[in-house]
């Protein structure tokens, strides 16, 4: 059979150029290695809750077509990101703001709150060099030490000395009492779970589950006219210039026998010596009720290590250094070449993508192929 699309993969990003084309009366084959449409939005229904099998996903955005494009398929709910910190059983607000400061030094204004900052900065006298000096730089010694240090040296695997001062450029720090993580005009989970935002993009679809494109390239090329690929660049390209480094993340999952663990969706442990970064209480992102509103009576949790990556292993975050990036500026001029192949989404364009910049994205895709 003939297609007028394949896509390769099914995320956000060919999720929603498929249902354009559907919209279009076009034919459309999905092809996913996975056992399961969704990417990494996919959520697995334990004990009543959906739980996030790719760590948590939490919608917000501050483009008014993608949230109204996502509200047409499916309805959010109200959920605002606000998460903890646990250093050495110290709770701390999260982002950084006066709730933080207020525990951290027993102040109450603004002002105090900058002073102190200001006058712990003042150590440094350079432009600072690594990660290390730019935190401190940023929000002064005692926020580096409790609520940064650790929990970046787990996620990156190295010490914030050795990492290069751009990876925090910018940290969210306000000087309100303001616990929401994001400055985004819109925010919320979609009632029911991802799947149901996923299974409405793909509709109309034809889909193979379990399918390595790549294993028979060639064929597949052939059965359609155009073809969206949002696998890992440097795998198309068969690694002709070597791979791609990625951080990935483990994730223990666990059903406990509790209606509530830790009274919020995400609490972050940001000392080194816990060797998970955080843990998710999934049922928190839906207010611990099911789509009926009933009350869960079980809870589950996730604890999430992250750890260097390895081929086989899931890809989470590229590594954005010199070296990688002038990697992938080399498979881009590829993909350049490619006439009938679009390149879209984290792996292919490999970048860290939110959700909404994903749909973004592929809209903006979207917007060329039909003009």
């Amino acid at each position: 059979m003939k297609y007028d699309c394949l896509l390769v993969g099914s995320g956000l990003y060919s999720g929603v150029i498929a249902y354009h084309m559907v919209k279009q009366g076009k034919k459309c084959l999905v092809l996913e290695k996975r056992n399961h449409i969704g990417g990494n939005v996919y959520c697995e229904k334990i004990e009543g809750i959906n739980v996030h099998k790719y760590g948590a996903h939490i919608f917000h955005t501050s483009n008014k077509r993608v949230w109204e494009f996502v509200n047409n398929l499916v309805e959010f709910n109200r959920y605002t990101n606000s998460p903890v910190a646990n250093y050495k059983g110290e709770m701390y607000n999260l982002p950084f703001n006066m709730n933080t400061f207020s525990k951290l030094w027993g102040i109450r204004t603004p002002q105090e709150a900058k002073d102190i900052i200001e006058k712990q900065r003042a150590s440094l006298k350079e432009e600072p060099k690594n990660l290390e000096e730019q935190a401190i730089s940023l929000v002064g010694i005692d926020i580096y030490e409790k609520l940064i240090k650790g929990y970046t040296e787990k996620q990156w695997g190295r010490d914030c000395t050795e990492l290069p001062s751009f990876i925090i450029k910018r940290l969210p720090v306000r000087y309100t009492y303001d616990n929401n993580y994001f400055n985004d005009s819109y925010q919320g989970i979609p009632i029911g779970g991802y799947n149901i935002l996923i299974n409405k993009l793909f509709e109309g679809c034809d889909i193979r589950l379990e399918t390595d494109y790549l294993e028979n390239k060639t064929a597949y090329d052939e059965m359609a006219d155009m073809v969206v690929y949002t696998g890992p660049i440097d795998a198309y390209f068969n690694y002709c210039y070597g791979e791609l480094e990625y951080r990935s993340v483990r994730f223990e999952t666990e059903v406990l026998d509790m209606d509530n663990y830790q009274g919020n969706a995400v609490i972050n442990y940001t000392e080194r010596e816990v060797p998970y970064t955080r843990i998710i209480e999934h049922k928190h992102f839906e207010f611990g009720r099911d789509e009926n509103g009933n009350e869960l009576p079980k809870t589950v949790i996730s604890r999430e290590y992250s750890m260097e990556w390895k081929p086989g292993d899931e890809p989470y975050y590229p590594v954005n250094d010199e070296k990688n990036g002038d990697l992938y500026k080399k498979y881009k001029e590829l993909a350049d070449k490619e006439e009938k192949v679009i390149f879209g989404g984290r792996l292919a364009e490999y970048r860290y993508y939110d959700m909404d910049k994903v749909i973004e994205s592929a809209l903006c895709m979207v917007d060329k192929m039909l003009t």
